[in-house]
């Protein structure tokens, strides 16, 4: 059916589309990625490859006109949550990708992933979405100098009369601007102008970018099983295995809902666990179904064709990679806090009148930005449930797994308060 009666222009011209409203992710990522340790260029390079295989495979496997591109919130999760707040090398950050991606591939071939996500309060799923949305729009704001360390607080503004903040400004009404008019492309045209911005007050110049200088050797990255007895790389591997199958539940299910191909879920579940699979060997964090996936379906893109024209596209990309380096995080930062206030959308589906919902709730989504630290910031959400629910006699809504998910996490605590 996907390649019978189908319009080859509509398809190519709906690939088009969707390479370009998503290719900012490859700055992005890579971005985020060189926070983690990894060479700026070798994280776009990575970036590009991960999103090359997944959206092939889609296309031509699954016949599906889905974009998979590494996941925003979810490369934070590795950055900064996996690598430096636990304290684990890149290669042992990329050990756990792999560890999850393995279980997010059992879930996607047994009934394993149903009874997961029916073991986990829907409140719990959206707090986390919450807490991830916070922590991008803080690093945003911190990438854009908006915000620094004070002398006498935590927090404070940044200086408006440096170069850096100005632009960073000029930059996010500009985003603010382009994404509330729904432009095509808008983050893509965020990037561009917010480089245009910087080039003009002096941030940067054409010679900020850099030469083509990747190795073979630089594209494999293997990953390293060092820290596989601690109870931190099992606790890194726990979140990341939550948010790749909620998160992959959800967007699948919305956008195959569009294409009016349901029956087509399992493939593409399957297909998009394979793909966060590759990503352990890629160098990079877990690719998902892109949001922006909705654009392609708009576009009248039906089939993987439309997947494949994307996924040629993210390859030439490589040829454009020193001129693509030069882009500077004044631009950058704008898309997170954007991206981030998208996420946050998911509180109102968090119950407010129901305090054993959302007290917990609360302390995910507070605690994720101001202990910089995804894994942490859930442990408090996931240790406050069990006792908040028992207090006021609801403990027969908990489940076991999730006493034990709690149990997990109060261990961790404890073996850092004795050292261990």
């Amino acid at each position: 059916m996907p390649f019978k009666n189908f319009d080859v222009r509509k398809e190519v011209l709906a690939g088009l589309i969707g390479y370009l409203t998503t290719m900012y992710i490859i700055v992005v990522n890579g971005s985020i990625l060189n926070e983690a340790g990894l060479p700026l260029e070798s994280g776009m390079m990575a970036t590009i490859l991960a999103s090359f295989v997944g959206t092939l495979c889609m296309g031509v496997i699954g016949r599906l006109p889905l974009i998979l591109i590494p996941g925003m919130g979810i490369n934070a999760l590795f950055a900064y949550s996996i690598v430096e707040g636990s304290g684990l090398s890149f290669e042992e950050g990329l050990a756990v990708v792999l560890v999850a991606s393995v279980l997010f591939l059992i879930t996607a071939f047994t009934k394993i992933g149903i009874i997961l996500k029916e073991a986990i309060p829907d409140s719990l799923k959206h707090a986390i979405s919450v807490g991830l949305g916070f922590f991008l729009i803080l690093i945003g704001l911190e990438k854009s100098g908006l915000v620094v360390s004070g002398s006498n607080t935590i927090i404070a503004i940044g200086d408006f009369s440096s170069p850096t903040v100005i632009a960073s400004l000029l930059t996010l009404f500009l985003a603010i601007f382009l994404f509330i008019k729904n432009v095509p492309a808008n983050f893509l045209l965020t990037m561009i102008l917010g480089t245009v911005i910087a080039y003009f007050l002096g941030i940067i110049s054409p010679k900020n970018g850099t030469s083509m200088s990747l190795n073979i050797g630089e594209l494999i990255h293997l990953p390293a099983f060092s820290a596989v007895d601690s109870l931190s790389f099992w606790l890194a591997v726990f979140p990341l295995v939550m948010i790749l199958v909620f998160e992959n539940m959800g967007l699948l299910h919305g956008q195959l809902h569009m294409l009016k191909r349901d029956e087509s879920y399992s493939k593409a579940y399957q297909l998009t666990a394979f793909s966060t699979l590759t990503c352990a060997f890629i160098g990079t964090s877990p690719t998902v179904s892109a949001a922006e996936n909705a654009a392609v379906i708009a576009s009248k893109g039906k089939t993987g064709l439309t997947a494949v024209t994307a996924s040629i596209l993210f390859l030439l990309t490589i040829f454009v990679i020193p001129y693509i380096t030069v882009i500077p995080a004044t631009a950058i930062s704008p898309i997170l806090i954007i991206v981030g206030v998208i996420m946050v959308q998911n509180i109102k589906e968090i119950p407010l009148n129901d305090l054993s919902e959302a007290l917990p709730a609360f302390l995910i989504i507070a605690m994720i930005p101001f202990t910089y630290s995804i894994a942490d910031g859930m442990a408090f959400g996931f240790i406050a449930y069990p006792i908040v629910k028992i207090a006021i006699g609801k403990q027969k809504e908990l489940t076991m797994s999730l006493v034990i998910i709690s149990a997990l996490f109060i261990l961790d605590f404890a073996m850092k308060v004795i050292g261990i």
